[in-house]
């Protein structure tokens, strides 16, 4: 049986309705193993791939896998740009690095420090890689994989890739470099030649794994679709009067719509703003909160047209996250057109847990469709149908009891599909199997 075959059956085994009785007796059968988790982001940044890391694998921790974080100092963090540079999370090790902030908030910034944290990355797998027997990398930032292949060529040590974004092919949408640029094209190359020495591949939707085995056919039964998830321990349904983010920015008597997260290249912020000018005369409410590339021209734009129906509001800390996700009546996701296969956007997740419906706003062909329709837990729009979403705030505004049936089986849905139990378990199977196989 082929790694890809085995692991499908573990993954259909967790994801629709494991029992955790089997998946804990299979888990103590499998092969113990030392992983290394290498990614730039990580607590106390608030940037959402350090925050999923975290919980993933203080779960992994719970299940009894050794772990070594190697990270950066925070540089989007609350209030320190200080974190202590070793850390025990229970069975898991944190180590960061002296990766200088540059330019924060600019390309060149993140690119420069990005540089520099992989470098650093590499000088430590130079002096430890004999501790662990498995590497976890993410894309971030997004050349991180090849250190995954220096690794397989230095201590033939397996490696397994998280894919949270596709570049260079978002530059690429982006208009930032054409596909023609050398850039592009040794970038490809680059990931070809990772992806075809690692063990894994875990994407993040079928949309990306289609991406990258057209991309890259030869990986295609090695590359695995493992969603993000939400903590329905942490997001806990509140009514708004019992709220008091609610009550501090005067949303419990309006029908307030949230987008919460980052507002970056990849998502669509102008179908939202054409909904909000449709909506400016009735008591309704959008709150933003989050930050990102497109804040800036989205408040510019605001001010511009003099509309009183915004509220923006900076990252909130995760202790202030249970009141802040529920202090809306619907929430908001959106991929810009074309992104589709490039990016996943993680709010979604807790934003089912909030136990409020969804609006998304994406193309035709995302996957997204398919899982709201699923969940039967909002509606989705196409890019640029500003009518069509103005039309369903005004239906639930309207509808109260719509709204909370909306609510309460995406809520359901996420408990089934994407809890960091169930997740953090096919995840497990992944990892473990990549030593397992290796040769």
């Amino acid at each position: 049986m082929t790694l890809s075959k085995w692991i499908n059956q573990k993954l259909f085994l967790y994801s629709s309705a494991y029992s955790e009785d089997k998946t804990e007796d299979l888990i103590k059968t499998e092969k113990k193993f030392k992983l290394s988790v290498v990614t730039q982001f990580f607590p106390p940044d608030y940037a959402a791939t350090g925050q999923l890391l975290e919980e993933l694998t203080r779960e992994l921790g719970n299940l009894g896998v050794d772990i070594e974080v190697f990270t950066s100092q925070p540089g989007y963090a609350f209030r320190s740009s200080h974190a202590p540079s070793v850390e025990n999370l229970g069975k898991v090790q944190v180590q960061r690095s002296r990766t200088a902030q540059l330019w924060p908030g600019r390309i060149r910034g993140k690119a420069v420090n990005g540089v520099l944290f992989t470098l650093r990355a590499v000088l430590h797998l130079l002096r430890n890689g004999s501790r662990f027997n498995l590497l976890l990398l993410t894309t971030a930032p997004p050349f991180l994989p090849i250190i995954g292949y220096l690794a397989h060529r230095w201590f033939r040590i397996p490696y397994v890739c998280i894919l949270y974004d596709l570049y260079p092919d978002i530059a690429i949408a982006l208009n930032v470099i054409s596909k023609d640029h050398w850039l592009a094209k040794l970038w490809q190359k680059l990931n070809k030649l990772v992806w075809q020495k690692s063990k894994a591949i875990i994407v993040l939707s079928p949309a990306m794994k289609m991406r990258v085995t057209a991309i890259c056919p030869q990986v295609a039964d090695k590359v695995f679709v493992i969603h993000s998830w939400g903590d329905p321990d942490l997001i806990i349904p509140i009514a708004k009067k019992e709220n008091w983010f609610a009550w501090k920015y005067n949303l419990v008597n309006k029908f307030t719509v949230l987008y919460s997260g980052n507002m970056g290249r990849c998502h669509d912020m102008d179908t939202i703003l054409e909904a909000a000018k449709l909506l400016q005369d009735e008591p309704i409410q959008f709150v933003f909160i989050g930050s990102g590339a497109k804040q800036e021209e989205l408040i510019k734009d605001v001010n511009r047209l003099r509309l009183k129906n915004f509220v923006f509001l900076p990252y909130q800390d995760k202790e202030v996250l249970p009141y802040s996700l529920t202090a809306g009546d619907l929430s908001l996701v959106s991929v810009d057109a074309g992104m589709e296969s490039l990016v996943a956007p993680s709010k979604l997740y807790p934003a089912l847990a909030s136990g409020r419906p969804i609006a998304v706003i994406c193309s035709q062909y995302s996957y997204l469709r398919q899982m709201i329709t699923e969940a039967n837990c909002g509606d989705t729009f196409e890019n640029g149908d500003s009518h069509g979403l103005a039309e369903f705030i005004r239906l639930l505004s309207q509808n109260q009891e719509l709204a909370k049936r909306m609510g309460r089986a995406g809520r359901q849905y996420m408990r089934s599909h994407f809890t960091p139990q169930i997740i953090s378990r096919q995840y497990l199977q992944v990892l473990q199997q990549s030593i397992v196989f290796d040769k």
